[in-house]
């Protein structure tokens, strides 16, 4: 009886301890699938830029589309809100980044790194609020505004 108490004990104790490597990781991995997901956003970026000419009417841009995937799962952070916002950079202007809190955690940015394509970004709304738990489908058009800009908006 007593080895079974034991047992219990140490089982508990050693349960307890690794409790906070595991969210480490959980947040981690988050991260990185973030991140991913931002890497899918520039990709989109070059490929409506590339062989397209900006023009001033939006309805004849070129245009293209992509899904944002926020990770969910034993393995990923639960998220609470996710968006694609313009955040103050280093530089003059503001920069356009991928911002998400995950739940008890704190805001964490991932900026769209897209300083080799000949456009700006912009943000049709100033803010697009994304699902936290699923899929969001977002719309890029290369629209001439004072110059080459990739418009993104949510379309689903």
């Amino acid at each position: 009886m007593i080895r079974v108490v034991l047992t219990v004990a140490v089982a508990v104790a050693l349960l307890a301890a690794s409790i906070p490597a595991l969210e480490t990781a959980r947040v981690t991995t988050t991260a990185e699938r973030l991140d991913s997901e931002v890497d899918r956003i520039e990709r989109a970026t070059a490929r409506v830029v590339s062989g397209s000419v900006a023009v001033a009417d939006p309805s004849l841009a070129a245009r293209t589309s992509t899904t944002v995937r926020v990770p969910t799962g034993i393995t990923a952070a639960p998220v609470g809100r996710i968006a694609l916002a313009e955040v103050d950079g280093p530089g003059a202007g503001a920069t356009v980044a991928l911002r998400y809190r995950t739940v008890g955690g704190h805001d964490r940015f991932l900026p769209l790194r897209v300083a080799a394509v000949p456009a700006s970004v912009e943000l049709v709304t100033g803010r697009i609020d994304l699902r936290p738990g699923g899929e969001s489908r977002l719309e890029l058009r290369y629209v001439d505004d004072d110059g080459p800009t990739v418009r993104i908006t949510r379309v689903g």
